[in-house]
């Protein structure tokens, strides 16, 4: 009695959540795919915190200002506090009250994300000047 009880409750259980099932139908036609995310190799690096790279790209005439998915070089720098990286481009000119595409600055990006260090040295930077 208990086994057919047990199994009854089971397949009822089972036909339950089949019920409501439907099929969906998609048809997409048309779908392109226009851009994903295209950092440049020079904020990637940055982001990374890979400074030797990043080094032989500015030698190699990076521009320090140049926008990548709307953001500067010091942006990037600022949200993954990446200090060194971020002295670097401040010494090589980075425009440190550039907006990105959200209007935001390198300082906003490092108090944003939490970057202490990195928003300090931005501080530090912006008053001497």
């Amino acid at each position: 009695m208990k086994k057919t009880i047990i199994f009854s409750a089971i397949a009822l259980c089972f036909s339950m959540g089949t019920i409501n099932a439907k099929t969906a139908n998609f048809n997409v036609k048309n779908h392109n795919v226009v851009k994903v995310f295209k950092v440049n190799s020079f904020c990637v690096s940055i982001a990374k915190g890979d400074i030797e790279t990043v080094i032989k790209l500015i030698s190699l005439g990076e521009d320090v200002n140049q926008k990548s998915e709307g953001m500067t070089p010091a942006m990037y720098a600022a949200k993954y506090n990446r200090t060194e990286i971020l002295e670097l481009l401040i010494a090589r000119g980075a425009d440190l009250k550039a907006k990105s595409d959200k209007k935001m600055t390198a300082a906003d990006y490092a108090k944003l994300h939490g970057a202490t260090d990195a928003h300090a040295i931005i501080e530090e930077t912006l008053t001497k000047k």
